[in-house]
């Protein structure tokens, strides 16, 4: 008798074993994107250059939704940003984050972000903090 159970409860106790470790790695591959706010995007990806309360190599970012561009007195910015009278809104926000050079060419930033969750969270973030 305790072969036959041993015989039964083995097969269904790996395959309970490996449903349990496939879905731990299932679960811990997505989580990082899930989890990510778009403070922690901001900071992956946007700290190396900005701060919110101060400029750093790129201006201070506190504010700049609802913004024109170019337009924090402390900074100096590119003739073609000063220029181009942008109002910082989700759509230019956008559009700068997938390609500045393409929106504003012969301006001083090269970085883009591709990813469009990724530009979508750091988006929504920025707007969070102009409304502080």
């Amino acid at each position: 008798m305790e072969l036959k159970a041993v015989k039964i409860l083995y097969p269904a106790a790996c395959v309970v074993l490996a449903l349990a470790i496939t879905s731990s790695f299932l679960a811990a591959s997505f989580l990082p994107a899930q989890a990510k706010s778009g403070k922690d995007v901001f900071e992956a990806r946007c700290a190396g250059c900005h701060a919110l309360d101060r400029d750093k190599e790129g201006p201070r970012l506190a504010g700049v939704y609802g913004r024109t561009a170019a337009s924090v007195p402390s900074f100096q910015y590119s003739d073609a940003l000063a220029k181009s009278k942008i109002m910082w809104d989700e759509e230019t926000l956008d559009k700068w984050l997938t390609d500045p050079e393409k929106l504003v060419p012969d301006n001083d930033m090269s970085f883009r972000v591709p990813n469009s969750e990724e530009r979508r969270e750091i988006i929504e973030f920025l707007k969070q903090q102009s409304t502080r």
